[in-house]
């Protein structure tokens, strides 16, 4: 079997059966240290900020990577691929969404599934400022959804030579629908919890205490999104949200280079809600695993297939264009840092 058919293998570890063990243990073991980081905070068009966390320079092409909905950069996953896109020879990036990283922002806007206007102008910028080295983007779950509308929007003229998108909730009604049945609804609390501090801690730096009364009532995603996200984006209410900002209509206008990785038994969604080959254009591949949960993708105690397998494609995406200086510091993929 060829090298490259060999990184396209995903053998789950045997002791994590289910979704969703394959989700929580990936995301809670933090065996090795992360990158050390350098901030640098972004001036957006509007006056508003986000910022990005920069890994070391090995020299290589730039990665971005886009967190998932209450994430950054000390997120277990991105601590992991970080430092696994560093060892090959990338300069890793993560963008963190307006409010997100832990610096609550200057306006009431923050950041939803349909995002696309500051991970364009981000990209962009970095497109013109390093015009003489390669640009790719990694995006995780909600950073995922954001990441497959702005390169369909932006098109080749984004400067973006390829990305990878992993674990996207491809339908938000499914989506939402199935993270409030069962044991699903375990991430659903844990991560509303974090959204409502998020949001009672914006509205006390912006001074409106009245935009926080009545968010611990929220108790699913769809009463928050209805009371918050869409009415705060401009959507019309939570269904046009959802029919909008759901990234399987846009599949079809991608035109670079980008690896798609679900699994089947991913908590956050069903197999239905995944793509069929009619709704991918001809740039996008899917890769379907029958396990792998959502982010999880854990191989062994110590070795993720994420963090083996997108460096990987982004080096093939890069072989014949930019040259990638490998580091010496190269660990064997794990679960991130501590």
């Amino acid at each position: 079997m060829a090298a490259e058919d060999r990184d396209r293998i995903f053998r789950p570890a045997w002791w994590l059966p289910g979704g969703h063990l394959q989700t929580i243990v990936p995301n809670a073991l933090r065996l090795r240290r992360g990158v050390m980081l350098r901030r640098q905070q972004v001036t957006l068009p509007d006056g508003d900020f986000l910022s990005l966390d920069w890994g070391p320079d090995p020299g290589g092409p730039i990665v971005v990577l886009l967190h998932g909905l209450g994430g950054g950069s000390q997120s277990t996953y991105a601590r992991g691929l970080m430092r696994a896109l560093h060892a090959r020879g990338f300069w890793p990036c993560t963008m963190h969404f307006r409010g997100a990283g832990g610096e609550p922002n200057r306006k009431l806007r923050s950041y939803h599934m349909g995002e696309s206007d500051d991970p364009t102008y981000v990209l962009g910028e970095l497109h013109r400022r390093y015009r003489r080295r390669g640009l790719a983007a990694v995006g995780v779950s909600l950073g995922g959804s954001a990441l497959l509308h702005t390169i369909a929007r932006g098109g080749e003229s984004l400067g973006v030579d390829c990305a990878v998108a992993v674990s996207v909730p491809f339908r938000l009604h499914v989506a939402a629908e199935r993270l409030d049945r069962g044991l699903s609804r375990l991430y659903q609390r844990h991560i509303l919890g974090q959204l409502r501090r998020q949001w009672q801690k914006k509205c006390r730096v912006l001074a409106r205490p009245d935009l926080a009364e009545g968010i611990r009532d929220l108790r699913t995603f769809r009463q928050f999104d209805a009371r918050i996200t869409a009415p705060l984006h401009g959507f019309r209410d939570v269904d046009d949200y959802y029919d909008r900002a759901s990234s399987i209509h846009v599949l079809r206008d991608i035109r670079i280079p980008t690896l798609l990785i679900n699994a089947v038994n991913d908590p956050f969604m069903t197999k239905e809600s995944l793509p069929e080959p009619g709704e991918l254009s001809e740039h996008v591949t899917l890769e379907r695993h029958a396990r792998g949960g959502h982010a999880g993708f854990l191989e062994s105690f110590g070795r993720s297939y994420l963090e083996r397998r997108i460096p990987e494609y982004l080096l093939e995406q890069f072989r014949d264009r930019w040259p990638v200086p490998e580091t010496r510091d190269r660990p064997r993929p794990g679960t991130g840092g501590s």
